[in-house]
This record gives C-alpha cells, structure tokens and sequence, in this order.
C-alpha cells in the first residue's frame, strides 16, 4: 500500500510517523522551512503517553512536487479546506486509475452530495469548492470522508507536538462499505490510531462540526477558551442557537445526531482551558478556516430553505473582523458568488 500524505503539518505528521513506524509506505508533500527541515532530520513526532512524552522520528520521502512521487493508493489530504482548494490541481501526478483521496479537514468536505439521492444529488457547493475546483481536478468517486479527532501542532520546522486523541473516523460518500475504506482502517488500526469505518460518515462529519461551527467563530470573536464559550450562560446560549439551527437543517438532509446538544455542549465543556483552532489561527495571523466551517452550513440552510439567523449573524461577524485582521477572505470567488446567492434572499 503505498499512501501519500498531502501537508506535513500536525495532523498529517501524526498520522504518517505512526503508519511509517507500522511499515506501511509513506510519502510526504511539505512545503518550506518544514519540508527542509523534514529532508533534513526526518519528522518527529512528539506525543505524550501516561504522562510521559514519547518521541518518533521517522524518514521517508516528502518533496514539494507531486511529479517527484507519482501514482499512489491513497492521498490522505491534511491540509485545511481552503489549502487543499489551493492545491487540487497540484495533486493529479499522484493519481492513478485506482486512487482514492482521503479529506481529512473539519467542516463539510466539497464532496458532500456525491452518493446522495434525490434533488440536492451531486449539488456543488461555492462556499467550499468554488468553481469546481476540487470536483474537476479530483472527482468525487474517488473521494473517502475522514473526521479527525486528535489535537496537535507544529512547535518547531518538522516537529510535531501530540497532545491528546488518536481517533479518525472513515467513511464512503455513498455509504457503501468498500474493500478501499476496509484495508484503509486496517492502516490506520495498524499504526495505533483508531478507526472506525462508518456507513454514513456524514453524521459523524456533522457531530464534529455541530461544535466547531459555533465553539471556534465565538472564541475567535470573544478570545475565550473553549470551556469559557460552552459554560458562560451568554455564549452557551449563542452556541445553542447555531446548533439547533443547524441540527435543523442537517435533519433535513437526511443527517442524524447520536448525541444531543447539551451533551455536545457539555462535552466541549470538560475538555478545559483550550484555545480553538481558529482562535490560534487569528492569534498567529493566519487565514480564518471559515467558509468550511460556516459559510457552509448558511449556504446549505439556503439550499433546504432552513433560517439561520444565530449563524447569520456570527458568521457576519467573523468575517468583518477576519477582514479587518486581514485573514479573510480565504475564497475570494466564493465570496463574490455567495454575496449573489444572498443578494437573492
């Protein structure tokens, strides 16, 4: 098996040392003070095991050309949405007739209404994959869905710090249960991660996202951590609206939750002092993971005829203060298409 992580960056580094050190073949595609520093001294992954910190180092090929690697059994993409917009074309040298692209970002894949049946069939969404990008240069047939639960990041070029959770969850489009998604989790369950393969991998997809599009834009807005967002009683109640609204329109699509909100909400609750990703991102001047996380979900509330008048108003403030940081927009030809889908509303 032969598996090409795309983006050397936390979570791609915790996923390719760990199956490296399974024995599988592994490739990496870095960029930067990263990628010397992996071709270097190869990429290490820091992690910390019953209260000990346990090191990996591990060599294996990265480049920044895809052309350098060519054909492979599976990309497992680890950037953030909006990167791998960015690098959709870059990918094709790593494509072979059989190859399947793992999307292992938060917020809802550009594939989302592949497999599906009915009216919103094969729907693509400008929010996510503006003009069709990743849907052209990639294809949905080859897509698999993966939820990515661990937290990590880069605390030095090619060092990676693991600071909790080792699940990834997987799934086809067309909630088929194929061999490509079976032998995928058996790498994964193979370098210790575990790995549960799901026949409708859009659930789990909207557990994950049911938090982060409301914890992540209200703490970037409030600079507060994530215990702080789900127990103050103002922004508990803020995070409530957006949720339900969006349970709302995700049970209108077919979706359905296997927890309920208080428990989603008490759940983020008790991971403590955390600062959410797009907190981090404001902080270090880094574009805001936005229209994955919820520019999304308003255009798919748009597309079921769902109001969604909590999110409507976070996201309007996001984006303005992601403008003024200048770390939005991330899609500028998304923006420019959605303000018309809005202007029409």
């Amino acid at each position: 098996m032969k598996v090409c992580i795309y983006g050397a960056g936390a979570i791609g580094a915790h996923i390719g040392v760990l199956m490296k050190q399974a024995g599988i073949d592994v490739s990496l595609i870095s960029r930067g003070a990263n990628l010397e520093a992996i071709k270097h001294n190869g990429l290490k992954l820091i992690s910390t095991v019953d209260g000990h910190d346990v090191e990996w180092v591990a060599r294996m090929p990265v480049t920044a050309n895809p052309a350098d690697l060519g054909p492979q059994d599976y990309v497992i993409i680890a950037l953030k949405s909006h990167q791998a917009w960015e690098a959709a074309e870059q990918m094709r040298p790593l494509l072979g007739p059989n190859t399947a692209v793992v999307t292992a970002q938060n917020g809802v894949p550009w594939w989302y209404f592949h497999g599906l049946d009915g009216r919103y069939a094969d729907m693509q969404m400008e929010s996510v994959d503006p003009q069709g990008r990743q849907w052209a240069a990639i294809g949905p047939d080859r897509a698999i869905g993966c939820t990515v639960y661990p937290a990590a990041e880069i605390i030095a070029p090619g060092v990676v710090r693991h600071t909790y959770g080792d699940r990834y969850n997987i799934g086809e489009p067309t909630k088929h249960i194929t061999p490509r998604v079976t032998a995928l989790a058996k790498a994964f369950d193979a370098a210790g991660l575990k790995c549960k393969v799901y026949d409708d991998i859009r659930n789990d997809i909207w557990l994950k996202l049911w938090g982060n599009l409301c914890f992540n834009p209200i703490s970037a807005l409030t600079h507060a951590t994530l215990d702080v967002v789900a127990t103050d009683p103002g922004t508990r109640m803020v995070a409530r609206s957006m949720m339900e609204e969006a349970e709302t329109l995700a049970r209108k699509l077919g979706a359905d939750f296997r927890v309920d909100i208080e428990r989603r909400i008490n759940g983020a609750a008790s991971v403590g002092a955390h600062r959410t990703s797009m907190l981090q991102d404001l902080e270090k001047k880094r574009p805001l993971e936005l229209d994955a996380l919820l520019t999304s979900v308003q255009e798919m509330g748009r597309m079921v005829d769902v109001p969604t008048p909590a999110i409507d108003i976070v996201l309007a403030l996001t984006q303005q203060m992601g403008r003024v940081a200048g770390v939005y927009p991330v899609f500028p030809e998304a923006v420019a298409a959605f303000g018309k889908l809005a202007a029409a509303h």
